[in-house]
């Protein structure tokens, strides 16, 4: 594995502080193409896919390629076990999918954790060691997710996320104890199994997933003789440093323990306080007491013998601590622990015992290895999934689970509300993700909804929407809503839940219906104003993303509620009336997703008013794409980049602003390619990569695609190329439309850049993207040709150049322009006429204008024109063809 230099190791902190390389750059005093490059290697020595993939190992500390996320770090020794390790090492060296088998509390997690440490030379890429114990149905992808430190993007499923985290190095992805998502962990160790052919996958269960191709290695229980009697003194010692016992009693103790290690563990704890013979004594009484005797279940009865044996002699305090600190699906903190297991009241955030009191009873636990501290930035305890049913089953019997679980669920709600308040200071996302198990358990498990349930949901939704697990937002918004006390509260729930549709889910349908739905809660509440702003919106929604949806709402339909938005709104509200003025100008456009031009002004104006940058960046969008469509693309990309500068003050965790943040960084890099203005598209994509709302997905990577092949920077771009290609291909969805120009860009990148076997291959791939002729596949052929040098086939290529694109094409300006200097370099005697054509195209398309500048000279012999033309390619940032130019000029 290559060392982290100095330099890279302080890039990879600014990462994790979440910088863009620009004010990275200013915080090291380097450029930013510097700064670039050090990302680039980092991504390399991690075998991680993205910048937030990096931020993610900043935040956790990593600080070495290979590193397994997640690994569990114990505080006692491994004991034995060394024939167990050698020959899972050997089964991850010959099978992809490796399955550790046996039951409850033989050992299989530590097993697991250890060679998966031992491993990690033989997986440079890293990978993820992930707890499902406490993940609920359903949840088993985003718990890997977040091991992983990767989210959602816009409409890039979570588990296309994690197969690009994964990606196609050597990596371990370790699922412990997956019996209870058996069917879920299965189908998940299949995906990505398919999709990531470096991958090794390790799973704990009690039964074998049945995936093609798994193996499985059981976990037998500690050989007698040897490793159980070192385990038990192991652990004796470390709770009584002057233990000492006979070898025939310890030998006697570990075969009526079965050489279970956690059995081991729970009996060794009480050395100090039963020695030896004591412990030996307690033992057959509590075996004689549970099962009356020996028999086929054995190691089940003597787990279940010890772990009561142990309870009884807990003080009464601790028993009652114990037994509610069962409700905790996963790892829990002080305040937790208080306000759910304590004595002291019974709500809110500390209705149980004083922190002391319970730091001391935890404590107690702990020495008695009925529950486990997880160390960490923040202390934390846990209790093992074994010792947790035991927990539950005396919780029942005490007849406490129902009021214990509302304690439970108060507190998740004031957690969650509480964290709600913390959203951007440092580290909230690990504190969200180390209690996100227990807020989604308690609002699943609240046998009543009320108040606390309702807070809870509308908590979670918006946690888990900053936190970029957008579908679960989506889910949870719908269900606050459901809960919700009232319909105001219900219309604000449904109203973000149509952000986080608009960015999760394929289709704007979900996105209308949760406006209306909106709408029709806002009349329940009797606010007039919001209903009309729902009703706007959903005229806005449907009239300005027609191909989102399933099938077109009628343009009727469309007026009538705009109709009632109109009577619902009062006079004199600038948002109403900004709102109403966005719609209009949507649906009274000349056709679908086309504004009219003159009343998109006026929603612009509207909006401006009503000072809210989201409404204005509608508005904005409605004027850009008027603007578009009437061939004014200067203007359009104006525009568009005032859209930009809006970004800067929309709040990425509020759902409602999601929608023009998506939308806008897409169309800026449309419309920066349609006008030649190739760095406003570089910029625009970047600021897209780097937003964590889209994250580097193979939409974004394909964006960054065809400004860098345009500027010249042809490693670069084939680079996103193959990151575009490799993520769309584990995706195993098929090709976009509009994937075809990146992969036409990475053709041309590779053309240009003298790769032929590459560039083969990238054109065979523009052939799968094409569905018939397009102006991006005539623009490759005709710039390669004329790179080349290759004339034979000038003519029906400048012909292609010509025919192919329709008027709004992004290039077709490209295309022509391109086609336009190939008949002069050939000398076609159509060539003037040619580029008399293309003119028209040149005057909002700086790219072209610098092309047929060229191509003048070149036709004339002028090198003052050709000099021109040079500077022209310069402001551009188009230093391939400014260099070509030059070359030109310097040919006698």
């Amino acid at each position: 594995m290559e060392h982290v230099s100095e330099r890279e190791a302080e890039v990879l902190a600014a990462l994790g502080a979440r910088m863009s390389n620009a004010q990275i750059a200013r915080r090291l005093h380097i450029s930013v193409r510097t700064v670039e490059s050090h990302v680039s290697s980092l991504l390399r020595k991690y075998g991680v896919p993205d910048r937030w993939a990096l931020a993610e190992l900043a935040g956790s500390g990593a600080s070495d390629p290979g590193r397994v996320a997640g690994l569990p770090v114990s505080g006692t020794t491994f004991v034995g076990r060394d024939a167990e390790r050698a020959a899972l090492l050997a089964a991850l060296e010959e099978a992809r999918l490796v399955t550790l088998l046996g039951p409850g509390g033989v050992g299989k997690t530590r097993l697991a954790a250890v060679v998966a440490g031992d491993a990690a030379a033989l997986f440079p890429s890293g990978g993820a060691f992930v707890d499902l114990v406490p993940v609920r149905a359903g949840f088993a992808a985003r718990a890997v997710a977040t091991a992983l430190g990767v989210t959602e993007g816009s409409h890039q499923p979570l588990e296309e996320a994690v197969a690009a985290r994964l990606g196609t190095g050597r990596s371990l992805l370790v699922l412990d104890n997956c019996e209870h998502l058996a069917d879920e962990a299965a189908a998940l160790a299949g995906r990505v199994l398919a999709a990531c052919p470096g991958t090794r996958v390790l799973v704990t269960s009690r039964e074998r997933l049945g995936v093609p191709g798994e193996r499985c290695v059981p976990v037998a229980p500690l050989s007698l003789g040897s490793d159980a009697e070192r385990l038990f003194r192991d652990r004796a010692l470390a709770a009584d440093p002057g233990f000492a016992a006979e070898p025939e009693v310890v030998a006697e103790l570990c075969a009526r323990l079965d050489g279970m290690p956690l059995t081991i563990e729970l009996a060794a704890a009480r050395a100090a306080s039963l020695g030896a013979t004591g412990l030996l004594a307690a033992l057959e009484d509590a075996l004689r007491l549970l099962s009356g005797g020996r028999g086929g279940q054995e190691r089940h009865r003597s787990l279940g013998a010890v772990l009561s044996w142990s309870h009884d002699l807990l003080a009464d305090e601790e028993r009652a601590l114990f037994r509610r600190l069962g409700v905790f699906a996963g790892a829990f903190d002080i305040d937790a622990a208080a306000a759910v297991g304590g004595n002291g009241g019974d709500g809110g955030n500390g209705g149980g015992a004083d922190r002391a009191g319970v730091a001391d009873l935890l404590g107690r636990l702990v020495d008695k290895s009925l529950v486990v501290h997880v160390r960490g930035r923040t202390g934390r305890w846990r209790l093992l999934e074994t010792v947790r049913a035991f927990a539950l089953a005396r919780l029942a019997d005490a007849g406490e689970e129902d009021g214990t679980r509302a304690r439970h669920l108060r507190w998740a709600a004031a957690a969650a509300s509480a964290a709600e308040g913390r959203l951007g200071d440092p580290g909230w996302r690990d504190d969200f993700d180390a209690m996100a198990a227990d807020l989604r358990a308690a609002l699943a498990s609240c046998p009543r909804p009320d108040e606390a349930t309702y807070r809870l949901a509308s908590a979670l939704a918006h946690l888990t929407f900053a936190r970029r697990n957008l579908l679960e937002s989506f889910a949870h918004h719908r269900t606050a809503a459901a809960l919700a006390p009232d319909p105001g509260s219900a219309a604000r729930e449904l109203r973000a839940g149509a952000g986080c549709a608009h960015v999760s889910t394929t289709s704007n349908q979900h996105v209308f219906d949760l406006l209306l739905e909106a709408a029709e809660r806002a009349r329940g509440a009797g606010d007039d104003r919001g209903r009309a702003i729902d009703l706007a919106r959903a005229v806005e929604t449907a009239c300005r993303f027609p191909e989102a949806f399933e099938a077109r709402v009628p343009r009727e339909r469309l007026r009538g509620l705009l109709a009632e938005a109109s009577a619902a709104g009062r006079d004199g509200d600038p948002e109403v009336a900004a709102r109403m003025a966005v719609a209009r100008a949507w649906l009274a456009g000349p056709g679908e997703g086309v504004p009219d031009a003159g009343l998109a002004t006026a929603a612009v104006a509207a909006a401006r008013a009503a000072g809210d940058p989201v409404l204005t960046s509608s508005a904005l969008c409605a004027a850009g794409t008027a603007a578009l469509r009437a061939g004014r693309l200067r203007e359009a990309n104006r525009i568009t980049r005032e859209r930009l500068r809006l970004l800067a003050s929309m709040d990425r965790d509020d759902p409602y602003c999601a929608p023009e943040v998506c939308n806008t960084y897409g169309r800026a890099c449309i419309y920066a390619i349609m006008a030649g203005d190739l760095r406003g598209g570089m910029a625009a994509a970047r600021a897209g990569m780097e937003d964590d709302l889209l994250r580097d997905t193979h939409i974004t990577a394909g964006r960054l695609v065809q400004p860098l092949a345009l500027t010249g920077r042809f490693r670069d771009a084939i680079g996103h190329g193959e990151r575009m290609w490799d993520r769309w291909e584990r995706a195993g969805r098929p090709a976009p439309r509009w994937m075809l120009a990146s992969v036409c860009a990475t053709a041309l990148a590779c053309g240009m850049s003298g790769d032929r076997e590459r560039a083969a291959l990238w054109r065979a791939r523009v052939a799968r993207a094409a569905d018939g002729p397009a102006a991006a596949v005539a623009f490759v052929d005709a710039r390669l040709a004329l790179h080349d040098g290759s004339f034979d086939d000038a003519e029906p290529l400048v012909h292609e150049a010509f025919a192919a694109g329709a008027p709004l094409d992004p290039y077709l300006a490209y295309a022509r322009a391109a086609g336009a200097e190939l008949a002069v370099a050939a000398g076609l005697p159509d060539a003037a006429e040619l580029l008399a054509e293309a003119d028209p195209l040149a005057e909002e398309n700086r790219w072209a204008a610098a092309c047929l500048a060229r191509a003048r000279g070149r036709l004339a012999g002028d090198a003052g024109g050709l000099a021109r033309a040079a500077e022209s390619w310069g402001a551009l940032g188009a230093e391939a063809e400014r260099d070509c130019t030059r070359e030109l000029l310097a040919r006698p």
